[in-house]
């Protein structure tokens, strides 16, 4: 069967199909909370569902629950973890081989990571249910750092970023992807059509869908941000198309998601305010409450159910760590601190929403 998206309505939830792109079974999953299942009907080009890998691997048998990652910062070659279901302070992982600032992705065994302030395009992973330093995965197709991410189970994607050219701060609108499982370059998957330089350290993933938030689109340090979102679909090659605006264009400021629902730190002083939207429609994000501080460049990563964010600068860096509730709304708790203080860490996990 090609992996071609079927219309909602042709579509009975719980049917299970086998993707020949992936070579997985997936089964087909309502993508809307609440209602009754007639009500499912997409709206317009709105998806109303989505189709997830099956798998009988979980955190749970991996790690006792969803491990959550926080790889380096500016300065920093820390890399920290928590366990996500719990709260407390984080746990020391290893240490990096150099001080990233650009990428953290995910599948069910493996993050995967890179870019460092001064663009290097090499990539390096770590095997998340162990402790340790990183390995060589290979190198990004162009340099650069700030880069937004997304994945599934088998497929990282690289979005746009802060280019290394002349002038140092302008936006790229590559996408490259890699396969998680092996190591490698990263080869053209397509572009951005708008080529913001994205600062969140991340995006909102599905198992089928990426999508990239915000980011800059200047050529300075203190460059305009766009409110742009727009998403791409994971297994295949192409550029992207427009999902929706976020409610604020302040960059800097966190993402993350679990298969339904994606968390933006959209930055509104003096208390960041996060919103949040739904992966498998399109429209604009809705408000969703506040994080315990305002703090631009921090890391986020989620679970099946939870969102943090860790670590900023506000202006001077931030080990605080807060969580939420995916699916609720409203103002974030205190979840514990990170080994230091830093800013431009990265996040990831082996529960997050690409992996269903």
């Amino acid at each position: 069967m090609a992996h071609e998206e079927l219309s909602p309505l042709n579509i009975t939830p719980g049917a299970i199909r086998f993707n020949t792109d992936s070579m997985k079974l997936e089964y087909f999953r309502i993508g809307m909370e609440g209602g009754s299942t007639s009500s499912y009907a997409g709206i317009g080009t709105m998806a109303a569902g989505e189709w997830v890998q099956i798998t009988t691997d979980t955190p749970d048998i991996q790690t006792g629950g969803t491990r959550g990652v926080i790889v380096c910062g500016r300065s920093h070659t820390n890399i920290d973890y928590v366990n996500m279901s719990s709260t407390g302070n984080a746990i020391t992982f290893g240490t990096a081989s150099d001080n990233y600032e650009g990428f953290a992705l995910a599948s069910r065994t493996r993050g995967v990571f890179g870019g460092t302030l001064g663009y290097g395009v090499n990539m390096k992973f770590i095997t998340i249910s162990s402790t340790g330093g990183d390995t060589t995965f290979g190198d990004m197709s162009v340099a650069r750092r700030s880069i937004g991410s997304c994945s599934n189970s088998t497929r990282g994607v690289l979005m746009g970023g802060l280019a290394n050219t002349s002038p140092s701060y302008s936006g790229s609108n590559v996408l490259d992807y890699i396969t998680i499982a092996s190591t490698g370059d990263a080869v053209d998957f397509g572009d951005l059509y708008s080529g913001a330089g994205n600062q969140t350290g991340g995006g909102w993933s599905s198992s089928t869908r990426g999508v990239h938030l915000c980011g800059t689109t200047g050529t300075t340090p203190n460059a305009s941000g766009t409110n742009i979102i727009q998403y791409i679909t994971i297994s295949t090659l192409g550029n992207s198309a427009d999902f929706g605006d976020a409610q604020s264009d302040t960059a800097n400021r966190g993402t993350s998601s679990n298969s339904v629902r994606g968390i933006h730190g959209n930055g509104a002083s003096p208390v960041a305010t996060l919103d949040y939207g739904t992966i498998a429609t399109l429209g604009n994000t809705v408000d969703f409450g506040e994080l315990t501080r305002d703090s631009s460049y921090p890391a986020s990563t989620a679970s099946s159910t939870r969102a943090i964010f860790a670590g900023g600068a506000s202006p001077s860096d931030q080990d605080v760590i807060d969580y939420v509730q995916i699916m609720s709304t409203g103002n974030a708790v205190d979840f514990g601190n990170l080994t230091n203080a830093r800013k431009l860490c990265m996040g990831l996990s082996n529960g997050h929403g690409g992996l269903g």
